[in-house]
């Protein structure tokens, strides 16, 4: 079920009597929190019974509801569908009769997932209802246990007849009729839907389309790398891209301008959230999606990584009542959910948090949330002041881009209240020297700074193919170690299995580098000290380096030490 819809299912059993108010505010609640379906929720609280549930969803719908359990399917019904669409849209054929093909779902109130069917099995479909756990038990049994999905090779060898006009793929002047029937076509919805569940099933960060004069290649990112699927032809290229506009609510027909959207997926019961950008290029529009998994992801500073020490540190930073936290590090480093974990652990009744994000990347329950809009003029600076008149405790400013944002950051900090933020450097003391660079006076940096997290996210070993090695010296040369200092520790590398995709890697962990603003530090802000001696005297007085940090877990056998060089 998509994100709106589902909340139809705890409405119409409100009005049915089924359960309470308070329960399903309750629910929406825990929905708000865990991003799972408030269907399952309102089940697993015990609110509702699946029987009551599926029987309302059915009443409203006008579908039967079907006991998979009980039902012995025929072969010939169950090839209707592939196992890669199968599993995409958890479904499974349950008849077919008189050309209308009827299929249990888990998700009845997706009617996307009927109309796309139709066009992919070229006959009527028509939806009865059944529990998603029947569903993937069902899904096991009559497609298997192992992965029987089409390759998207076998998928592409398909498309050798599917020709498109070429004329139109020139003109940018494409008719919108002929665009939207384009996207409509079978082997671009299941080309589309296959990348999406692979690229979904092996924790994709961002999925990349990008055009090239002979070639439509298709990349996406996991654990910070960038893998290629096997490039589908060129020809589909203008009908894929602008599938995911159409599913992104975009401007099909406009290929001159760059364009942001978002898709809402429920893959699996999993909430997916797809931020989609589209870029103009020389041969077509590129398009990357980020893929926002909130069941992939973990809000709690206990699980991103940091050390007790520096743990301790930044529970103590994060209490006060004003001040300035920054969170610094490249794109992709991680800093938003660890600025979601320490909001995460301020969160209470008696504060009131407000943040400004650019976009907003996840929902947190009792935080006011406003997203920047910068084509109508909502800048972080502008938002930011309004915020101000809003009585916060603690605000959250996405990102300190310029010196009027910085200004108001200050401004805040010094009446009352505490502000996190991020900028891009390459380490904590670095952060100081923008900051200063950027205009600020050095005596509102140390009156309001309290501290600066600098870090990275490096692949983790996987534990199934974790073996130990000795490393060689010119490796330890390259890193600055010596054979004494690797001494009594044992280091792991990766060989490479079926479950990390023969990477070595499975998951991402952070390393950081945490710079407190005390006494010694202030004075020498004050002073205007530069980068370099703001470094020496943190780690004179105990600062860990990022490659410090770094190597640590790989003395704990978390990471590699070629990994830590890569991103430190």
């Amino acid at each position: 079920m998509n994100f709106s819809q589902d909340q139809i299912v705890g409405q119409l059993l409100f009005e049915r009597g089924v359960i309470s108010e308070e329960q399903l505010l309750e629910a929406l609640e825990e929905k708000q929190r865990s991003g799972k379906l408030l269907s399952y929720i309102l089940v697993d609280f015990g609110f509702v019974t699946e029987h009551d549930l599926l029987q309302t969803i059915g009443q409203q719908l006008n579908m039967d509801v079907v006991d998979l359990n009980q039902l012995d399917i025929a072969q010939s019904v169950i090839n209707k569908i592939n196992p890669t669409m199968a599993r995409m849209y958890q479904v499974v054929p349950v008849d077919f009769f008189d050309n209308v093909l009827t299929i249990a779902m888990a998700d009845p109130l997706n009617p996307n997932i009927l109309d796309e069917l139709r066009f992919i099995v070229d006959c009527d479909v028509k939806g009865a209802i059944s529990n998603a756990k029947d569903i993937e038990k069902a899904l096991e049994k009559y497609y298997g246990m192992e992965e029987s999905e089409e390759s998207i090779s076998n998928l592409i060898d398909s498309y050798d007849d599917f020709d498109l006009d070429m004329d139109l793929l020139d003109d940018d002047r494409s008719d919108i009729t002929n665009l939207t029937e384009m996207v409509n076509e079978a082997p671009v919805i299941k080309l589309l839907n296959l990348v999406l569940l692979q690229a979904i099933k092996d924790k994709a960060s961002d999925i990349h389309f990008e055009p090239f004069e002979t070639d439509f290649k298709i990349r996406y990112r996991v654990d910070g790398t960038l893998y290629e699927m096997i490039p589908p032809p060129r020809h589909l290229a203008l009908a894929v891209t602008s599938r995911i506009k159409v599913l992104a609510n975009l401007n099909v027909a406009e290929r001159r301008l760059p364009q942001d959207g978002r898709i809402q997926l429920n893959v699996g019961g999993k909430n997916i959230d797809l931020r989609v950008s589209t870029l103009p290029t020389a041969f077509g529009e590129s398009v990357v999606m980020r893929v926002l998994d909130r069941s992939n992801v973990s809000l709690d500073l206990e699980n991103i990584g940091l050390s007790d020490k520096i743990l301790s540190f930044i529970g103590e930073i994060i209490e006060k009542p004003n001040g300035i936290f920054i969170v610094t590090g490249p794109t992709g480093s991680g800093k938003t959910t660890t600025l979601y974990s320490c909001l995460r652990r301020v969160n209470s009744i008696d504060s009131k948090i407000i943040t400004t994000e650019d976009p907003i990347e996840y929902d947190l329950d009792g935080i006011v949330q406003v997203a920047i809009r910068d084509s109508v003029g909502l800048t972080f600076s502008r938002c930011l002041r309004a915020i101000l008149r809003q009585d916060p405790d603690r605000v959250m400013v996405g990102e300190i881009r310029d010196l009027d944002t910085a200004q108001i950051a200050i401004e805040a900090s010094l009446t009352g209240h505490f502000v996190f933020s991020t900028l891009h450097t390459n380490d904590a003391p670095s952060s100081i020297t923008r900051l200063m660079d950027m205009g600020i006076e050095p005596f509102l940096l140390t009156s309001s700074l309290e501290g600066v997290l600098a870090q990275r996210l490096v692949r983790t070993i996987c534990k199934e193919c974790k073996t130990p090695y000795e490393p060689t010296r010119e490796i330890l040369a390259t890193a600055g170690l010596t054979m004494e200092d690797v001494e009594g520790h044992k280091l792991y590398y990766g060989k490479g299995c079926k479950t990390c995709n023969n990477t070595g890697y499975k998951g991402r962990t952070g390393i950081y580098e945490l710079l407190i603003i005390n006494d010694a530090i202030r004075e020498m802000i004050l002073e205007s000290a530069p980068q370099s001696a703001l470094m020496a005297k943190a780690r004179e007085m105990g600062m860990q380096t990022l490659r410090e940090n770094g190597f640590e877990k790989a003395f704990l056998g978390q990471t590699t030490l070629e990994e830590v060089l890569r991103e430190a």
